[in-house]
């Protein structure tokens, strides 16, 4: 049976940290999931919860491919041994993993797609990259913009979006939604030229 994809969102675990910047990806995650009426339950691998879905529709109405939607259940910074733990599971190639998280070098609500390149001081993508070996792998990036003034940035990616914005973070989670969507069915350049 042909490997499914992994689509991993990162974010820190408990209701403390459900709401903030450094969650985007989880929320992503969790509303791929929603979509496709399935809830992420514990997993074997340690530190894992997921669940394996086809991921919308291909034309002629077949079922989408086949993808597990997984959120580490560890802090942020130890991300990596779940995402390789769940990759060794399932058997997923390198170029069918795919990490969903937040971007400060990106403006809010700007979506953008790639294949590797460097972790910007992200403690998730570093930790993926060391327990993959690789930083080859595929990511959707959702921008946070920069924090205001002097703001520490780890202060500010731990820090709840303001309710002021609910509705343009409901807007940048559904474009992230669409985004893993449009990968997964198109390849990563169709998806780029959408995105």
């Amino acid at each position: 049976m042909e490997a499914p994809w992994l689509v991993v969102g990162l974010g820190n675990p408990g209701p403390g940290y459900a709401g903030n910047r450094h969650n985007v990806g989880a929320m992503v995650v969790d509303r791929l999931a929603q979509q496709a009426g399935v809830g992420l339950r514990r997993h074997k691998v340690p530190g894992a919860t997921a669940a394996e879905v086809r991921l919308g529709t291909l034309p002629g109405g077949l079922p989408g491919p086949r993808v597990v939607l997984a959120r580490p259940t560890t802090y942020m910074n130890l991300s990596g041994g779940p995402v390789a733990g769940l990759r060794s599971f399932y058997k997923v190639p390198l170029d069918q993993v795919v990490v969903v998280h937040d971007e400060l070098d990106l403006d809010p609500g700007v979506v953008r797609l790639k294949r590797g390149g460097g972790e910007g001081g992200h403690n998730g993508l570093r930790s993926v990259s060391g327990s993959l070996g690789s930083r080859d792998y595929l990511r959707v990036r959702l921008g946070i913009g920069r924090p205001p003034g002097r703001q520490d940035p780890a202060d500010f990616v731990l820090s709840d979006f303001p309710a002021r914005d609910r509705e343009e973070v409901q807007l940048l989670v559904g474009d992230g939604e669409d985004a893993v969507t449009d990968l997964v069915h198109l390849g990563l350049e169709a998806a780029q030229q959408r995105h």
